[in-house]
């Protein structure tokens, strides 16, 4: 055990130019060891300690985890926060309605008591200290079992974050980085009382829509602002209209200086999940199988839905949160099968691979570990759109997402069957404990009727829900194994002849909204009013999706469960191999949702023969795009009339434009969305919201020639809050430097 720690801390510390400096993701609390003095010599001016910090402020206490799915950034001493448009997005459409349409018309607080109060429950977390526990884990580890590993691993975090947050307002989370050849425990700092102070409108923050989606160039203004407040004390507290606007440890100053080709560049963010140790077996998979089958089945989605929102406001505001979450991966993941192709990943693993195999023939830990995970993929592949089927094709349509209340509900009459039959237990234990249960289910039928409140299912979206229902039924039938489905569907195809699947899964569709209590929403408070097993148990949407999970749980959970088991185990002693076979290299972890600070600069490229990609976009862009009316490149009439007077004040550029978006060759992934662009001082320059096509396989492959981050720049911000939004006290809040 103390021999692979060693090989890790050996491989941490060492630098080499087999690493780009602009690729990986580095932990903050390991930069003095690592990267500091590349980062120095390419442009940063602050110290280790400016950078992560546990006993002073630092950089680190400025940039914050965003609801639990983004990045954003503290930027006044009062407790304001920068992010991404599309990460405030459920809460300002939330807000939003026919009358007072935020989403669409923007919103900007006068004061702070015209801040807005999320509908939904929001969070900010700060991290606090970062502790390396390898040590701990691997010692407890040695010798478990690989199919007792993963409880061990979660009785191990428990104890852990238990001695780290014991008598403190804290929490912690334990991530496992290297596939489990490394363990570290972030303490955090989490706030609840998180307020709308700013949005743009909607085609302004999502200007280009999906037509622009990972594309540049680009001109979207893709930031919205909140505050956290606190309570007397700066500590975290539930909603209080008496709560203070937080004071941070450390805010970051915003810079109007400008940015140019070559200027350093810096990122911490909260990246969600990169796969880069992948084995070339899981690149085939992804490019030839799951990706292409992913993208068709949010197609149905996507193309149902829209067909009614162009039709009526009222259900467009209630599904566009929605729609832009399922339409960003749509895009993204038929983008990444595209690119890995382009790019030659499966050919680039499989020659690392080959070096691997050649050194690793006379060493007996690691000669069979390619073989071995080859006869994995081999097994595994027959099944493997099952977890991906039952997450983006059963559970798709909502009148499904609302029939899954009834799991809960069978688990619980299930219960009571088994005390009313149990021989050992007394009449008034029975009772007692059947009274308990009779209450759990009553507070679970108010709870979601409470919740039905919320669910967006009006007549057009249950007409686009149809459609859904019986695309994937479809989609099911001609790409799951006859073989693998479960005994209903395989009736239900048998009535397929001469061609005729659409007519078939079109009544099933239709006695299925028909009969079902989950077809509306008033049909499901009114069952949850008095719930009934027998009339759950006889629905048809719950019978539905009670088949396929009984014949998931049945037939290929454990199949999959192994597999994901066995790959780590084999990913896990790859990566200790590579570490030994390569001990020069310097190994970054995989993203994990923990924060990360990765370092480039501002930077052009070529996309192909003959193309150039300049570094920076203007508003001159932005009008060349406009069209009017149009659902993703109309704009504001105020908007257009600043262009027209080239009313761009201290914003513009030497050149007397005004600057929209730049580049930078950071490495990002999902979950940096909002992260902030520093430059060496550590002074905010932009925020970065997306990722270039040419580089869509970056989640497993890091491709130095395209990999960009595509990112809006601060003055287009300050210049949309100031002269779009009239709401220069909100600018005056900050600290602005040159």
């Amino acid at each position: 055990m103390k021999r692979i720690y060693a090989l890790l801390t050996l491989a941490l510390m060492l630098t080499s130019n087999l690493a780009k400096a602009d690729e990986g993701m580095w932990l903050l609390s390991l930069l003095d060891k690592m990267n500091y003095k590349d980062m120095e010599a390419k442009g940063l001016r602050l110290t280790p300690e400016q950078l992560y910090s546990v006993n002073h402020s630092s950089l680190k206490d400025a940039c914050i985890w965003f609801n639990g799915g983004c990045t954003g950034e503290l930027i006044s001493s009062e407790g304001l926060i920068l992010t991404n448009h599309h990460c405030g997005y459920d809460a300002i459409a939330d807000l939003s309605t026919p009358a007072d349409n935020i989403l669409d018309n923007g919103f900007w607080a006068k004061d702070k008591a015209s801040e807005r109060v999320p509908k939904n429950p929001m969070s900010i977390t700060r991290v606090v200290r970062v502790d390396d526990i390898t040590d701990k884990m691997l010692e407890k580890l040695n010798g478990v079992a690989e199919k007792d590993r993963a409880a061990k691993i979660q009785e191990l975090y428990k104890e852990l974050i238990k001695t780290a947050t014991e008598g403190t307002h804290f929490e912690a989370t334990c991530r496992e980085m290297f596939k489990g050849n490394a363990y570290y425990l972030f303490v955090m700092e989490k706030f609840t009382d998180i307020r709308l102070v700013g949005t743009p409108p909607q085609n302004v923050g999502k200007f280009g829509g999906e037509t622009d989606n990972w594309m540049w160039p680009r001109h979207t203004g893709d930031f919205s602002m909140f505050r956290v407040y606190a309570n007397t004390e700066n500590k975290p507290a539930k909603y209080d209209a008496q709560n203070k606007p937080y004071k941070p440890l450390h805010y970051l100053p915003v810079s109007t200086k400008g940015i140019k080709e070559g200027d350093f560049a810096m990122i911490i963010g909260f990246p969600g999940r990169t796969n880069r140790y992948e084995f070339s077996q899981g690149v085939a998979l992804a490019t030839d199988i799951v990706d292409p089958n992913i993208v068709n089945l949010r197609d149905i989605r996507l193309k149902a839905w829209k067909e009614q929102m162009v039709q009526d406001e009222a259900t467009r505001l209630l599904l566009s949160s929605d729609y832009a979450s399922i339409a960003n991966y749509w895009k993204f993941f038929d983008g990444e099968a595209e690119q890995l192709k382009h790019n030659k990943v499966f050919e680039k693993k499989s020659a690392e691979e080959k070096t691997f195999s050649q050194w690793a023939s006379n060493k007996d830990e690691y000669k069979s570990l390619l073989y071995d995970i080859d006869q994995v993929y081999t097994l595994y592949k027959p099944y493997a759109l099952q977890s991906t089927y039952m997450r983006e094709c059963i559970t798709a349509p909502t009148i499904i997402q609302m029939s899954m209340i009834g799991m809960s509900l069978e688990a619980m009459y299930s219960k009571k069957a088994s005390i009313a039959a149990d021989k050992t237990k007394s009449k008034e234990d029975k009772a007692k404990e059947i009274a308990k249960i009779d209450e759990a289910i009553s507070a679970l039928s108010k709870e979601f009727i409470e919740d039905l409140k919320n669910v967006a299912y009006n007549d057009r979206i249950i007409a686009a829900d149809k459609k859904i229902f019986a695309g994937m039924l479809k989609m099911y039938y001609k790409n799951i194994p006859s073989d693998q489905w479960p005994t209903f569907f395989k009736e239900l195809a048998g009535k397929i002849k001469n061609g005729n699947a659409d007519e078939v899964f079109g009544k099933y569709t239709e006695m299925v909204f028909a009969k079902s209590v989950f077809a509306s929403k008033e049909k499901a408070a009114k069952f949850f009013e008095k719930p009934n097993l027998k009339k759950l148990l006889s629905d048809p949407a719950y019978a539905y999706l009670k088949a396929h999970f009984d014949n998931y749980n049945t037939n290929f959970k454990s199949k999959v469960t192994e597999f994901q088991a066995q790959s780590l185990a084999l990913g896990r002693k790859y990566i200790k191999g590579l570490m030994e076979m390569q001990p020069n290299r310097m190994f970054y972890p995989d993203a994990n949702s923990s924060q990360r600070l990765t370092y480039g600069t501002v930077k052009s490229y070529n996309p192909k023969d003959a193309v150039h990609y300049d570094y920076i976009t203007t508003m001159d862009g932005v009008m060349e795009k406009y069209i009017a009316g149009d659902y993703e490149f109309d704009l504001p009439a105020k908007m257009i009339e600043l262009y027209k007077n080239k009313d761009f004040g201290k914003y513009a550029l030497a050149n007397g434009k005004l600057p929209v978006a730049f580049l930078t060759d950071n490495d990002i992934t999902g979950g940096n969305s909002g992260s902030p662009v520093m430059d060496g001082n550590g002074n905010l320059i932009g925020l970065a919201f997306d990722g270039n096509w040419e580089a869509m396989s970056g989640n497993i492959h890091f491709d130095e020639k395209y990999k960009r981050t595509i990112n809006v720049d601060i003055r287009y911000v300050l210049w949309l809050i100031e002269k779009l939004g009239g709401a220069s006290h909100i600018v005056n809040e900050m600290t602005l430097v040159e």
